[in-house]
């Protein structure tokens, strides 16, 4: 089987428990069940003919084939979160950004099945400028990372992130699935605050220049092979939104919220549908009425001839 058929979500699935080895933290990041994820592999490796995971191994280690699937898998998944290409302003239906650990693939596809005469554009924004891209009108909708002043704006969280510690692969806390505070005392910790700042930080945590805490999103953007990252327990859960200024809350701006949602396309309604619907149901109501007062008019006349 061409692993180019598999669906990208599966994949995605394949690759956090090929990049963690372990089934529960894997789901856990996915927030998924772990017998979910472990029916999936299954799955992946029953369709592929091969086993992907070494039988019984401890730690959990990939097969050859395991090994093939996870290159391929990242090369197709990096394909499907390419940017689309560019589209004349002019012909632009809606503007979308995306801070960074925010993948937008998904509801950019169903955008394009749905709304094909209505071009979608996604911008990567710094999480410093996520606000200032909202004010001045660089997109109409942006999927923020919270807080955020929301004076003037309409905000729907998403999902929430669990925070992660990057560490050295051979640092003594990787043997451990959570890490506290506590655990971390006397460790150097790098201040993470700039996300957009976070490659310079994670290349400090890789010389040995102490660890970093990040939302679990960030850590897997950043990931390579000489560090891992661990769940932080005590440590606040940091929240995804999407977010548009609430006096611009146009027929497109509902449509996509309405797709980030989960809204099937049978209950989503098109400007377009709500036009064609709403004339219909004002005739019905004036002609109605046009004809309780003709037949009124004419039995007045009728009931005084018989007098």
């Amino acid at each position: 089987m061409n692993p180019e058929s598999i669906d990208v979500t599966r994949l995605r699935w394949f690759v956090a428990v090929a990049e963690e080895l372990h089934f529960a933290r894997a789901a856990k990041s996915l927030h998924i069940s772990r017998q979910k994820l472990s029916h999936t592999v299954i799955g992946l490796e029953q369709e592929l003919g091969s086993k992907l995971f070494v039988p019984g191994a401890q730690p959990t280690q990939l097969t050859e084939a395991g090994q093939q699937l996870l290159r391929d898998a990242r090369d197709i998944i990096a394909r499907a979160e390419e940017k689309p290409e560019p589209v004349a302003p002019e012909d632009v239906a809606l503007r979308v950004g995306f801070v960074p650990g925010v993948t937008v693939s998904k509801w950019t596809r169903i955008w394009a099945e749905r709304f094909p005469d209505s071009p979608l554009e996604v911008i990567a924004i710094p999480m410093a400028e996520q606000l200032a891209a909202l004010r001045d009108g660089r997109v109409e909708a942006c999927f923020v990372r919270l807080p955020i002043d929301r004076a003037g704006l309409s905000a729907i969280p998403l999902y929430r992130e669990l925070p992660v510690v990057v560490l050295p692969k051979d640092h003594t806390l990787s043997l451990f699935e959570q890490v506290g505070m506590g655990d971390l005392e006397g460790e150097r910790i790098q201040d993470s605050s700039d996300i957009d700042a976070i490659a310079s930080t994670i290349e400090l945590v890789a010389a040995g220049v102490g660890v970093a805490i990040v939302p679990h999103s960030i850590a897997r953007l950043h990931a390579r092979r000489d560090l891992v990252y661990r769940t932080m327990m005590g440590v606040p859960d940091t929240e995804i939104a999407l977010a548009w200024p609430a006096a611009q809350t146009t027929d497109l701006i509902e449509d996509f919220v309405g797709i980030v949602r989960g809204r099937s396309e049978r209950s989503s309604r098109t400007q377009a549908q709500r036009k064609k619907t709403e004339p219909k149901k004002t005739t019905a109501k004036r002609s109605t009425k046009h004809v309780v007062k003709t037949t009124a008019a004419k039995k007045k006349p009728a009931k005084r001839r018989g007098r």
